[in-house]
């Protein structure tokens, strides 16, 4: 987060029922995951309430959050009892001072937020931990082995130019390879066939029944079978995440347009959709600063 975030006004968050109404619009177009993240989505007031009506959506199959896990303690059995089925959670270090140093948060709310979303039975719940070279990649095997019991599964995250101080640069990523190549040093792995889509590369320890992943977003891009649709706080359509693009749906939804002119708007935001990273790579070299994660909106 930057030290002086700028604050929307509520009135240009988009509504609980106006995220129904698209998530509805969407599973009619054959979308049967949604994922609720940020920014921060438990910073949202009564945030259960939006998780009772998404779970309601003919047609979604899976509803899960990613969170900084901050909250969780105090609404993990809440957002369980409203329908959502898994989380994952944000967690960088296990280095209580590295940990606040890096995200400003409190190491052992994060911690204890896990534990609450294991004693509810969320299922699966992942960690999500991005390294950044000087940092913390001394912590990569010690993460890793959090995930060996197979309670919780590990996703190691290629640094990308999302961050709210600008500090990202190529120099500070480590790549899926050198991660996989750490883990290797002290726990067999074998690989897991990964579904189309997917953002992660998964594998499963050889001597134990859990699985670590690699998102590998920067050094081996998955733009070629991305079928994600991000839908912001204020009501923007952004079709990728490393372009600046964003189609603003909000004005439609408000001007009570038919759910085939808002379902058509969608198709045509993502059909204009940038070519991604692999492309921004080849054409540049290199990658400039996108956009910070927190004006995405919880």
């Amino acid at each position: 987060m930057p030290k002086t975030p700028i604050w929307l006004p509520h009135s240009e968050i988009l509504t609980f029922e106006e995220i129904q109404r698209v998530a509805s619009i969407l599973a009619g177009m054959g979308v049967e995951k949604i994922r609720l993240s940020g920014g921060e989505p438990l910073v949202r007031q009564e945030i259960e309430k939006l998780v009772e009506l998404l779970a309601n959506v003919p047609g979604i199959k899976s509803l899960s959050m990613t969170t900084n896990g901050s909250l969780l303690p105090e609404k993990a059995r809440a957002l369980k009892r409203a329908g959502l089925d898994s989380v994952t959670v944000s967690l960088h270090s296990l280095k209580p001072e590295r940990f606040t140093q890096l995200t400003g948060g409190v190491y052992e709310r994060v911690v204890a937020g896990i534990k609450a979303a294991k004693e509810v039975g969320f299922n699966p719940i992942k960690i999500n931990a991005v390294i950044i070279r000087g940092c913390n990649e001394d912590e990569i095997v010690d993460l890793a082995s959090l995930a060996i019991s197979g309670d919780v599964t590990v996703r190691f995250i290629e640094y990308m130019p999302f961050d709210g101080q600008r500090l990202w640069g190529t120099e500070k990523v480590v790549s899926g390879k050198e991660i996989l190549d750490m883990v290797r040093e002290s726990y067999g792995l074998m690989p897991v066939p990964r579904p189309s889509g997917s953002t992660a590369k998964t594998y499963r320890f050889i001597d134990g029944p859990g699985e670590i992943g690699v998102i590998t977003s920067i050094t081996e891009p998955f733009c070629s079978d991305c079928d994600r649709i991000r839908l912001s706080a204020d009501g923007k359509i952004v079709p990728c995440l490393f372009d600046n693009s964003g189609y603003d749906l909000k004005p439609i939804l408000r001007a009570h347009a038919s759910d085939g002119v808002v379902a058509d708007f969608v198709s045509q935001a993502v059909l204009r959709k940038a070519p991604g990273v692999e492309t921004l790579l080849q054409k540049y070299r290199t990658l400039q600063h996108v956009r910070p994660m927190h004006t995405i909106g919880g």
